[in-house]
């Protein structure tokens, strides 16, 4: 393969494994588990094309060593007894036909254990919750600790002989190991608490017995927070400490960051840098003089290449970008950089889903998670029009999909560019990585010589008659909920007013000082773009308060980005105002009723984020003019119900329904 990317695409072997390349795959759950604890095949499926795609290692998910007691997720795989092997085997027999190394992590969840799904109470290494607000755990009897020693190596056993070419033990991240090196929740006085070689001694003997089991050929990878990033939280100098004392098996380290209360640095928030922990595998990996994988919002195959080039770190991981787009390697290596589907770090599809609500994973800009790019081998069998009303994320997804199978597809789009609310929000400078997802949208729609795009045209019903269409998608988005609240109207995005809409504040970025040092900012409403107003002006030391007429801000936020939010609205003093009632807005004040008092509170910005509302203004005249045909008319993403990308991107996709019930495909 040619590529720009030297060293990306260099061999590496570690042990008696070689890399064809220089990516592996994180592990990550993904809630594909079957109830007994078995890898489905929903999972190999899902596995097997990544390896497709390219990638160098695939690291499968943390299997449990310890189960119920040490289960992780609502339906982790486990590797705790002989009768798991068989499908285990079948996927390392599948990815290695396809050229990928494969390997599995191990792991006990310890205080990370939820009693409402394993019937027990937690364990750990004292008793202190492994989470604000989490289950007491009880703390582990030495014996009990050597019993879970000797099940971590009977797992690495059953790894290497289902044909893993190597395994990783997790002593990261808030997890059993972890708990018992962290400070933040090991309070123990015995030979397992206290100094530092005592928090190691857990690790360090699961290590060795590991070794003892595989032999000193299988690579053994570990994966640490490096850096906990936490208040009482090692720092990255304190585990180069911990490392010392059990680092002589170890083959390579996976040197991650973040515990359960530093989440968005465990889970990477999206305004975090391309490769920003990459100084973190570089300290590890200059002191130890081992192997070394570094990850962290790497999605840029420049910063990839350049990080293996300075010797920060040896192996390239990545875990949503390869949700987002399996073949991000095989693109990489044939020169098709600008084809990337880069994940945008939203975490709604993965971590949302999976930590948030027990759902199995998906993904916002992916919505053939598991299936790929396999719907493009399907071509329409008679001709088929297809005009879509809208060129937002969801319009886009739906003329594409179409338009990949085959359809003549034309598009309207009523402003200058594509892309819709997803291109406005991405120019809040901590949401620019949101632009990936449009700009990929665009230049997938330019390939395609049987979609017409018409910017800058509304969709009127002579146009789309006159196309001759067998479908219609009506893909028009929302609008501002501006509900008939006293004055609001009045004031709102007018010219030289001081109240504005979440569109005025983007439309006047500019205009704000860098320093709002003593400047009052008032948010009306705590959902998400009332948060991204918060997330703004708080940092640049203005006094910030946010109203919320429900009890909680921030209901319906994935957990990584509640986790960042309420640390910068504590840290930046955010006065959080629930159950609080917008009753009438002023030019300099909003007067909110709270405990049945209404009182004013003044601002120097006001800001008024209520949410959206859907808008189809041509839906009803399009429905009534061709109700008495075989045009199937669709609506699609906002213009149903505002809600999230995720979920108009898949109603765009889920087009290739629409012509398969129609008998186009």
């Amino acid at each position: 393969m040619k590529s720009n990317y030297k060293n990306i695409f260099t061999p590496l072997t570690i042990k008696n494994m070689t890399m064809r390349n220089r990516i592996m795959m994180t592990p990550m759950g993904t809630n594909y588990g079957e109830q007994t604890g078995e890898m489905s095949f929903l999972h190999i499926d899902y596995y097997t094309e990544r390896a497709k795609g390219g990638v160098g290692l695939i690291m499968v998910e943390n299997a449990s060593v310890d189960s119920p007691l040490g289960s992780n997720g609502t339906t982790q795989i486990r590797i705790d007894h002989d009768n798991y092997m068989p499908r285990f085997f079948k996927l390392c027999e599948t990815l290695h036909a396809h050229g990928a190394c494969v390997g599995v992590q191990l792991n006990h969840a310890g205080a990370s254990a939820q009693s409402k799904r394993t019937n027990m109470q937690p364990v750990s290494a004292s008793d202190i919750p492994s989470k604000a607000g989490g289950e007491i755990p009880r703390p582990l009897k030495v014996e009990e600790i050597y019993e879970i020693v000797k099940k971590y190596g009977e797992a690495a056993a059953r790894a290497q002989a289902c044909g893993f070419d190597c395994v990783e033990i997790h002593a990261g991240h808030s997890y059993l190991l972890s708990q018992f090196m962290s400070p933040t929740t090991n309070k123990r006085t015995d030979e397992f608490g206290g100094c530092p070689e005592n928090r190691a001694r857990f690790t360090k003997l699961v290590v060795e017995e590991v070794r003892k089991q595989v032999g000193p050929m299988f690579p053994i990878f570990v994966r640490i927070s490096a850096d906990e990033l936490m208040e009482g939280g090692n720092t990255l100098e304190d585990t180069l400490e911990l490392l010392s004392y059990f680092q002589e098996e170890v083959d390579a380290f996976d040197v991650s960051a973040g515990l359960n209360g530093s989440l968005q640095f465990q889970i990477d928030a999206n305004y975090l840098k391309d490769g920003w922990r990459s100084y973190m595998a570089k300290a590890v990996r200059e002191k130890y003089n081992k192997p070394c994988v570094t990850m962290g919002n790497i999605r840029d195959p420049r910063v990839a290449d350049d990080i293996l080039e300075r010797g920060d770190a040896d192996i390239i991981g990545m875990g949503r970008g390869l949700i987002a787009d399996p073949h991000w390697v095989k693109k990489v290596a044939t020169g098709h950089e600008d084809d990337i589907r880069k994940c945008i770090s939203c975490n709604i599809g993965c971590a949302g889903n999976r930590i948030g609500v027990n759902r199995p994973i998906r993904c916002t800009v992916n919505p053939t998670v598991n299936s790929g790019f396999d719907y493009k081998k399907k071509k329409v069998n008679k001709p088929c029009n297809v005009v879509v009303i809208g060129g937002g994320t969801a319009g886009l997804e739906a003329a594409c999909t179409a338009a990949e199978v085959g359809c003549t597809t034309f598009l309207f789009e009523k402003n200058d560019h594509l892309g819709g609310l997803a291109v406005e929000i991405s120019k809040i400078p901590d949401k620019k990585r949101l632009r990936d997802f449009p700009d990929y949208l665009v230049n997938r729609a330019s390939k395609l010589t049987n979609l017409f795009i018409f910017k800058g045209q509304e969709a009127t019903l002579p146009l789309i008659k006159a196309l001759h269409p067998n479908i219609i998608v009506n893909s028009t988005g929302s609008n501002p909920l501006l509900p008939p609240i006293k004055g609001l109207h009045d004031h709102i995005d007018k010219e030289g007013s001081k109240v504005a809409s979440i569109a005025g504040m983007i439309n006047h970025l500019a205009d704000y000082p860098e320093d709002c040092t003593g400047k009052k900012v008032v948010v009306v409403g705590g959902g998400a773009v009332g948060l991204d107003v918060v997330e703004y002006f708080a940092p640049k030391g203005a006094q910030v308060s946010i109203v919320e007429m429900m009890p909680q801000i921030g209901k319906d936020l994935d957990p990584v980005s509640k986790c960042g939010t309420n640390t910068l609205m504590r840290e930046h003093h955010v006065n959080q105002m629930t159950n609080t009632a917008l009753c009438e807005v002023k030019s300099d004040a909003f007067t909110v009723k709270v405990d049945g008092e209404e009182k004013d509170l003044p601002f120097d910005y006001g800001f008024v984020c209520l949410g959206m509302r859907a808008n189809a203004p041509v839906l009803d005249e399009i429905r009534e003019a061709f109700a008495d045909t075989n045009v199937e008319i669709v609506n699609i993403g906002d213009s149903v119900r505002a809600r999230r990308i995720i979920d108009g991107v898949q109603e765009g996709h889920n087009i290739l329904n629409v012509l398969a019930d129609h008998e186009y495909l």
